[in-house]
């Protein structure tokens, strides 16, 4: 899965008082969150600007945002897209790109790839965390934790974390797993999933949303493993269970354009393995669910 660096560590303790050197990594979003980057598509190389490639750009005004082994990873969002910030040697080398390249294939290192996930996440609550909620007025950074503090009324913003679970729909009976496709966007095989709601459990939202999208009653529901997904904010939450009575489907048209029970042999793998999902459908189809 993405977060799967080992033996590379993430290191997120909010340090504000550390400044960049020559070779800090510099991920510069623009307002739109695209990401300044270089794809290397003949080697897969992934690479983002170093503090030492930029000119006129105050140490002062970068964020730090957490550490990979012995790598620092500052943030800086931009109004532009213009790169006259970089130097000129370096200028033809990096282009503000849709996040989506940056999960279109395999890139390494896969450190670097899992910082661009984790930071797209910081930048966005950055961009909308900009003005205070309540009164209006511009925030501040914390001195002490990872927070935008409100000057004027004292207002607390943290980062947002969405809690959203993923489901392994399994009949036990016919040796098969519920697998679905979404409507719009994300175009290959998935699992059951949805966000918690307001007042539930993980375990309710798992029922709900089984019998919401594809009309389905579960039991045994059992936690399987977590995932950060920052490009949308989530902790993703995986969940296997066994469905209950009434097999047949009744898919949600709103939401899902397919969804069927599959056999092993019949289930086709998202192209990349980043996801939990895609794991949860590789550990069933290669039979090394416990």
């Amino acid at each position: 899965m993405i977060q799967d660096i080992s033996p590379s560590h993430l290191n997120n303790h909010y340090d504000p008082a550390k400044s960049a050197d020559d070779n800090s990594i510099i991920l510069f979003f623009s307002g739109k969150k695209r990401l300044l980057g270089r794809l290397d598509n003949g080697t897969q190389e992934i690479s983002f600007p170093r503090y030492k490639d930029v000119r006129n750009i105050e140490k002062e005004k970068l964020t730090y945002i957490f550490t990979i082994d012995s790598e620092d990873f500052f943030l800086m969002i931009t109004d532009s897209e213009n790169t006259d910030f970089l130097d000129a040697s370096m200028q033809s080398s990096y282009e503000f790109r849709d996040f989506r390249d940056f999960r279109s294939s395999y890139y390494y290192p896969k450190t670097y790839v899992y910082a661009a996930f984790t930071a797209y996440q910081l930048a966005e609550w950055y961009i909308v965390t900009k003005f205070c909620g309540k009164c209006g007025a511009k925030n501040e950074h914390s001195k002490t934790e990872r927070a935008m503090i409100c000057p004027k009324c004292g207002n607390i913003i943290y980062p947002r974390i969405n809690p959203a679970v993923i489901i392994g729909v399994i009949d036990k009976e016919a040796g098969k797993l519920l697998l679905t496709r979404y409507k719009v966007g994300f175009g290959h095989n998935a699992l059951v999933a949805g966000f918690t709601e307001i007042g539930e459990t993980l375990e309710e939202t798992v029922s709900r949303e089984v019998m919401e999208e594809v009309g389905l009653n579960v039991t045994n529901i059992r936690y399987y493993k977590s995932q950060p997904w920052g490009i949308a904010s989530d902790i993703l939450v995986g969940f296997f269970c066994e469905v209950t009575g009434n097999r047949e489907i009744t898919m949600d048209n709103n939401e899902l354009k397919y969804a069927s029970w599959l056999s092993p042999e019949e289930i086709e793998l998202q192209p990349l393995e980043y996801s939990l999902t895609n794991e949860m459908m590789k550990v069933f189809k290669e039979g090394d669910l416990r």
